[in-house]
């Protein structure tokens, strides 16, 4: 027998993170499904958060191609839709976001050197084909940027597994199939 994994209202979660899903409301004007999924622990939602917005070196177009990368890699269908939303909100074009979910970003180097090394580290557990190390930092990032994909890839790594586990409902538009 399967237990549902309900998405909880503010009601039903504890009074710090009824404050964080207030936030939520004021920032987004609603709280996503996942966040709220987060919230059946007592410190889950605002150690995510936390973890989720520290500062970076990678920039916001950056960082979505790496969420973009590890969700697809994952198959999670919930974040591969949020962060299609974001990825517009950061000017990626429908076609950019296809692209980089595919693992080719072929129309900004940089870019393309981060989402293959992203593919690289998701699906070989950490380790980096040693090529694309190298075209990484060719491409100009330092060894402080590769730390800073490591922080995002495991960030998308928790709310992929949140929601391979959970089957919490999308709340954003459903993101596109890929073709073969």
């Amino acid at each position: 027998m399967t237990t549902t994994f309900n998405v909880p209202s503010r009601s039903e979660v504890s009074p710090a993170n009824q404050a964080i899903f207030d936030n939520l409301q004021k920032m987004l004007g609603f709280v996503p499904n996942l966040y709220a999924g987060f919230a059946h622990s007592e410190h889950a939602l605002g150690n995510y958060l936390a973890l989720q917005s520290g500062k970076s070196s990678l920039s916001g177009k950056e960082r979505e191609v790496i969420n973009l990368v590890v969700s697809q890699y994952n198959n999670c269908l919930y974040c591969l839709s949020a962060h299609t939303v974001v990825g517009k909100m950061q000017g990626f074009t429908d076609e950019q976001i296809i692209a980089i979910r595919k693992g080719d970003a072929a129309f900004d180097a940089k870019l393309n050197a981060l989402t293959k090394l992203t593919l690289s580290i998701a699906a070989n557990k950490g380790h980096a084909d040693a090529a694309l190390l190298d075209a990484f930092y060719a491409a100009g990032y330092s060894k402080g940027s590769l730390v800073d994909v490591l922080m995002v890839i495991g960030d998308k790594t928790i709310s992929n597994y949140l929601h391979a586990a959970t089957d919490i409902p999308v709340d954003f538009p459903i993101a596109p199939v890929l073709s073969a």
